[in-house]
């Protein structure tokens, strides 16, 4: 498992130097886009819309579009000094219970093991936290952005998990057509309690399961089989003195044209021969 974070716990005066796993993966299956002509895959290039140029990196700063069609531009160095100092601690603000913060606020889950000489702390943290009922409160650095986070104890290990900031997550409110006030048959409400407590039971995840990617990999593994497969051409070398030669040709052709008066007046006229003169006798 590739570690992706390296740095310490901190609560109270204790320090647990730690690693960060991703806890999750993406399964969904990822398709190219091809020609549908040579089935060679299709390059995204950034070409700015106004003047049709092909962008190299350098060429791109940062805007925010504070009205439409109106941007102020940020700087990287701009961003760099307004960026907090890289900490490498997930420090502990708070102990709650977990069921005080909705799923809503969960983001992302990362494993969390032990590093170096960490073994005895993690532990007494994992079984602390377990004896407790209560869960971390957070706040760690991962890739230059600053997150909440809840530590927790999971099976026989410890899970961080990135919280959504309260202004990240949008009002119930703002839902069109939420009814407020609906009065309710009592007898419908025991039959729909009734209908819930026949369809419980206990949570199992391994037999939960994506029925449409497992659907979707029979069918790539299928046409393999049938050896439908298709190789994509090589996309060919540009040649430069080609292409030097084709921007010339461009340029060349998008001349306006001369007429004759100022062609036949930019023509530098020949020097008539003297005449020789004639000998006299």
């Amino acid at each position: 498992m590739h570690t992706m974070w390296k740095g310490s716990i901190s609560f109270g005066l204790v320090h647990i130097p730690i690693k960060l796993y991703a806890a999750t993966e993406d399964k969904d299956i990822k398709m190219r886009s091809l020609h549908k002509e040579c089935h060679t895959p299709i390059k995204y290039e950034k070409v700015c819309p106004s003047c049709g140029k092909e962008l190299a990196a350098d060429d791109i700063v940062k805007g925010y579009e504070y009205e439409p069609g109106k941007y102020v531009i940020i700087e990287d160095e701009e961003l760099e000094n307004l960026k907090a100092e890289q900490n490498k601690s997930v420090e502990i603000i708070d102990f709650v219970k977990l069921d005080e913060i909705d799923p809503v606020y969960f983001n992302k889950s990362y494993f969390v093991g032990p590093n170096e000489h960490g073994e005895k702390p993690y532990m007494l943290l994992k079984n602390a936290i377990e004896q407790s009922g209560k869960i971390g409160l957070a706040k760690i650095t991962i890739r230059s952005k600053e997150q909440l986070a809840a530590v927790r104890a999971y099976k026989n290990a410890l899970i961080l998990e990135t919280i959504h900031y309260p202004d990240e997550v949008r009002q119930v409110n703002q839902v069109p057509g939420v009814p407020e006030d609906i009065e309710l048959n009592e007898k419908e409400m025991e039959t729909a309690v009734q209908l819930i407590e026949q369809l419980s039971t206990t949570f199992e995840p391994e037999k939960y399961t994506d029925d449409y990617r497992s659907k979707l990999m029979e069918l790539i593994q299928a046409k393999i089989a049938g050896n439908e497969g298709t190789v994509a051409q090589e996309a060919p070398e540009r040649n430069v003195v080609d292409l030097m030669e084709a921007l010339q040709a461009s340029i060349d052709k998008s001349k306006p044209t001369k007429t004759e008066a100022e062609a036949e007046a930019e023509t530098p006229k020949k020097k008539k021969a003297p005449r020789k003169k004639k000998a006299t006798g």
